[in-house]
């Protein structure tokens, strides 16, 4: 047996990591914060607004998997830093379209270069931080995603105002992103396991997507992940739309009332949420997923609440709505990190990107498109039931608002999976410990059959 060991370099990596995550959200953000400018110039249907969104997400999800092998077997270094000098290049050229159709190619192609960095960043911080500190690591890390919408929705919309135009934005993004993507290279990585408290064979793995779906645990997670990507993008895609129509609020306020719900909150479940999860798990074995489902409760409701009161105060509607995202939260830090407890440090980008692959092919994938086209089937059932000749904006915003509904109905969906993967996390766990601890003799490594 050997100690688990933090690598020494470990914090300045994970700073490093956190600012290229920072940026992955921040540019994949853009088209939300736009969108109404964009519906407007290309005459498009929500439908339409919510194809950007799922072509994204399916090509992110398609790509992630063969790069989720090459983040296990090559350099992760490398890998993160050609995709992110990849994406914020093609963000650069998203601003120069003149179509629906390439503005859809290109960021399909955004979607390619992403999908190399979250499988090898998340391998990456296993090695480098020893199980019970990984919640908090992952915690800091996953603070990319909060603070990234929260630059996004805080200041594209004065962009857009101060140049005028929806493109700038799209340049701006660009350039810190390619700036970083030099220092990725310099990243001196950890050897695979150096954190586990058992020697870790090198020796390549044979049928490693196998191995990782016959693990219980991991799959009723990808179906939590499932839900709530569906959940997260379709807010996200749609939450400042909705605030413009809805509410009647101009393209600056909504973006930075939705960067309160969706950004401000993140801050705070994240970093507290990583803290109170590794204090349950250090109590309970899962503890973690006990918690998370137990704040996806306090989601379910709220959000529901916030919807079903209708056109209320928006000082109220965003307080409570923020509520039911800051406890949602605390899927990231919980369930990224229950991932590691339960897969072996050889197959863990392998089981993120076959992970990932569920959260964005069949979640994040389905709820922008899901909701654009039940907000226009709403929208038109409003039109007929007012009798009215043609379509105006008043009933695209109640269709789009009762769309929305399908948000805390995912939400629920994802506490009764959470609660299931709880229920065999501890012996999935032990499996993976003993499973380490037999490929070591006294002195010698072994390597898996």
């Amino acid at each position: 047996m050997q100690n688990s060991t933090q690598a020494v370099n470990a914090w300045r990596i994970l700073f490093l990591l956190f600012l290229a995550n920072l940026f992955n959200f921040f540019d994949r953000t853009i088209p939300a914060i736009i969108i109404e400018p964009i519906r407007m110039e290309w005459s498009l249907s929500d439908f339409q607004i919510g194809i950007i969104g799922t072509a994204f997400t399916i090509v992110y999800a398609i790509a992630g998997l063969p790069l989720g092998r090459m983040a296990d077997t090559g350099s992760r270094s490398k890998l993160m830093g050609w995709g992110l000098a990849a994406w914020s290049g093609l963000t650069a050229i998203n601003g120069l379209v003149g179509s629906f159709w390439a503005f859809l190619l290109v960021r399909m192609g955004i979607g390619i270069g992403e999908a190399s960095y979250a499988p090898a960043a998340n391998s990456l911080i296993g090695d480098l931080f020893p199980a019970h500190r990984r919640a908090r690591a992952m915690g800091i890390f996953m603070l990319g995603l909060p603070i990234g919408l929260l630059l996004a929705f805080f200041t594209i919309g004065a962009m857009v105002k101060a140049f005028d135009s929806w493109r700038a934005p799209f340049f701006i993004a660009a350039v810190p992103g390619l700036v970083l993507a030099v220092f990725m290279f310099f990243i001196k990585e950890p050897k695979r396991g150096a954190a586990e408290t058992v020697p870790v064979s090198q020796e390549k793995i044979d049928r490693p997507i196998r191995r990782v779906l016959a693990i219980p645990t991991f799959l009723w997670l990808v179906l939590a992940g499932l839900c709530f990507n569906f959940a997260t993008y379709a807010c996200n895609s749609f939450l400042v739309p909705m605030l413009q129509r809805y509410f009647l609020m101009p393209l600056h306020e909504a973006a930075v009332a939705t960067g309160i719900m969706v950004g401000v909150t993140g801050l705070f479940g994240l970093t507290l949420g990583g803290w109170i999860a590794d204090k349950i798990h250090q109590r309970v074995a899962n503890g973690r997923l006990l918690f998370a489902a137990f704040s996806l409760v306090i989601s379910t409701l709220t959000t529901a609440w916030a919807l079903h009161a209708g056109r209320i105060e928006i000082g109220v509607f965003v307080a409570v709505f923020s509520v039911g995202w800051l406890f949602a939260y605390t899927f990231y830090t919980c369930v990224y990190t229950a991932i590691q407890d339960v897969v072996e440090p050889r197959l863990r980008a392998t089981a993120m990107a076959l992970f990932f692959a569920g959260l964005y092919l069949l979640g994040g994938g389905l709820g922008p498109v899901v909701v654009g086209g039940l907000s226009d089937y709403f929208a038109r059932a409003a039109m007929a039931a007012a009798g009215a000749p043609q379509m105006t904006e008043a009933f695209k915003a109640i269709g789009l608002h009762d769309a929305m509904y399908l948000i805390p109905v995912a939400l629920f969906l994802t506490m009764v999976f959470l609660f299931l993967a709880s229920r065999c996390f501890a012996s999935d766990a032990k499996r993976m410990k003993d499973g380490m601890s037999a490929q070591v003799e006294p002195g010698i490594v072994v390597a898996t059959a």
